[in-house]
């Protein structure tokens, strides 16, 4: 059995801008759990523990999808937080998508695997890269007020060209996660085992 989740990898340039804002928020006396930088992507579907055997079932089931759309834009934007800015349980930055191509493409994407047993999630898809989880309220307002300085920065944006299937091993000193399988968005699919990923939530 194996963790395993569906998920956008964030480019370098992008994590670089990311880690820079992140290393101004983490300077509050803030009681939060950062993740670290090289590990944030954006998680399309999270499938929990499975048989490795379903890997291959999982690219099948969605290729028609991903083979149909072609690449996309996303700009990362802002700085935000669950359940809302002045009570930042979950501290993130936001995914503007600009031409509507994201959000309908996950909903199909959870149509496909619900159909082979991966049933959609109650809660509606919002696009985000989480930042940290507040482990207690300390510090709540010191961070608050930092937040508000990049609330409305743009820290770049990127062409998604494909989707990757990971693997997660959870360590004490954080998960490891290993790339399974390419699947290009307009193209086929490669498959890749055994390949830890530097940055792969």
């Amino acid at each position: 059995m194996i963790r395993s989740f569906l998920a956008i990898v964030i480019p370098a340039a992008v994590l670089k801008e990311i880690n820079r804002v992140q290393g101004e928020l983490k300077s509050s006396r803030v009681d939060v759990r950062w993740v670290d930088p090289e590990k944030i992507h954006l998680t399309l579907k999270f499938f929990g523990n499975i048989e490795e055997s379903r890997i291959e079932p999982i690219a099948d089931s969605i290729k028609d999808s991903v083979q149909t759309t072609p690449p996309f834009s996303l700009q990362v934007s802002g700085v935000g937080a669950f359940p809302h800015f002045k009570n930042p349980r979950v501290v993130w930055v936001g995914l503007v998508d600009k031409t509507a191509s994201l959000i309908p493409f996950q909903k199909e994407l959870e149509a496909r695997l619900d159909q082979i047993g991966f049933p959609r999630e109650d809660r509606s898809f919002q696009p985000h890269l989480t930042l940290g989880r507040a482990k207690s309220s300390r510090g709540k307002d010191e961070l608050v007020g930092k937040m508000e300085r990049y609330r409305e920065e743009k820290f770049g944006e990127f062409q998604v060209e494909g989707l990757t299937l990971f693997k997660s091993e959870l360590t004490p000193s954080g998960p490891i996660y290993t790339r399974l399988k390419e699947l290009r968005l307009g193209g086929t699919s490669n498959a890749s085992t055994n390949n830890q990923a530097p940055n792969p939530k």
